[in-house]
């Protein structure tokens, strides 16, 4: 037990007085007193020599030299790494790492565009939960239980409630909004939306909507295709043709879809409007009479409209985005793309 006391103190004696200069005298220290053939091993490996009934201050002693050989390591460890007075100093005159700014993803670059336009004539932002239930997603809309317009949207139900599902269009905000009975209302409801879609460069089971919705006293069919006109020329330019085709959806009538002359090939004819020259942005209306009569809204003084768009469609026509994948695979690649256009 004694030889091991003497052993154990010339060591540390050792230890204190090694001067550490440099990362290789902290790795020939490493490798000498706490490496897998060191000193701090071949220590414990004494421990066969000393008498059962003195194991126990033993084990202690060498317990104790173990925690003081690692200590003068990591204190010269961290002065080594410029945590500490000794060692080499930062030198603060040399030129800083240059880091590469950040930039939006291309489809909020198109939102905030969209809602910038509209808040321009008067439409505040509304948002709401991603999580519905049916009253607000379909039922409120017009589309009863039983109502075929529902076999147009792959529904994703949350823990196979079929109460509560993921919102398949922001126009549940809207329902939201129209509960809160404040009118006239102007709003634009921008947000993410699911449907149970195959993924391609076509489809996806998520993207992203923004739909408007006006309600007043004498709103007509007029105010809505001059509040789309509006758009469309701030959104793609003056020169940009526009056009209203018959439609169907439960929450409006009449209903329409809103083309735009191609931007790509100036209505000439390409891949993009698939050589019609015309491509499709929206869909639009004027509100259901039903639809406010569920919110106790009497459509005999108030009328409104409404419209929704997907924004991933916008960007494919500003930015010639083909493939609806991109939007969501994080290439930095794709991404840097729209370093210069940020909103």
């Amino acid at each position: 037990m004694e030889s091991l006391k003497q052993k154990l103190a010339a060591l540390e004696a050792e230890i204190s007085n090694i001067v550490i200069t440099d990362a290789a005298a902290l790795e020939a220290y490493r490798i000498k007193f706490l490496g897998t053939k060191g000193l701090v091993k071949d220590a414990f490996a004494a421990m066969k020599d000393v008498a059962p009934a003195d194991k126990k201050d033993a084990g202690q002693l060498l317990n104790a030299f173990k925690q003081f050989a690692e200590a003068h390591y990591e204190n010269n460890k961290q002065v080594q790494s410029g945590g500490g007075k000794q060692g080499n100093q930062l030198d603060f005159s040399l030129p800083g790492l240059q880091f590469q700014p950040g930039t939006r993803h291309p489809l909020k670059v198109t939102e905030n565009e969209i809602v910038n336009i509209f808040s321009k004539i008067g439409f505040t932002v509304a948002e709401g939960p991603e999580i519905e239930d049916d009253w607000h997603n379909f039922t409120s809309l017009n589309m009863p239980a039983d109502h075929t317009a529902r076999d147009m949207q792959d529904t994703f139900y949350v823990a196979q409630n079929p109460d509560w599902i993921l919102r398949t269009h922001t126009s549940s905000t809207q329902a939201r909004v129209l509960e809160e009975g404040n009118l006239p209302v102007r709003v634009i409801c921008p947000g993410r939306v699911y449907r149970n879609e195959t993924i391609s460069a076509r489809a996806h089971c998520f993207f992203h909507q923004t739909e408007g919705l006006y309600i007043d006293k004498k709103v007509s069919f007029a105010d809505l295709k001059q509040t789309l006109y509006y758009f469309v020329k701030e959104m793609f330019g003056s020169n940009t043709k526009v056009r209203f085709r018959p439609s169907y959806f439960p929450f409006t009538e009449p209903s329409a879809e809103m083309d735009i002359s191609c931007t790509v090939c100036g209505g000439k004819g390409c891949n993009l409007c698939k050589h019609t020259g015309w491509v499709e942005i929206l869909g639009c209306g004027m509100v259901h009479p039903d639809l406010l009569r569920n919110f106790n809204i009497d459509p005999e003084v108030y009328s409104g409209f409404a419209f929704g768009m997907g924004v991933e469609r916008i960007t494919q026509i500003k930015y010639q985005v083909n493939d609806l994948r991109l939007y969501s695979q994080n290439d930095i690649r794709f991404l840097k793309q729209f370093t210069s256009i940020q909103q």
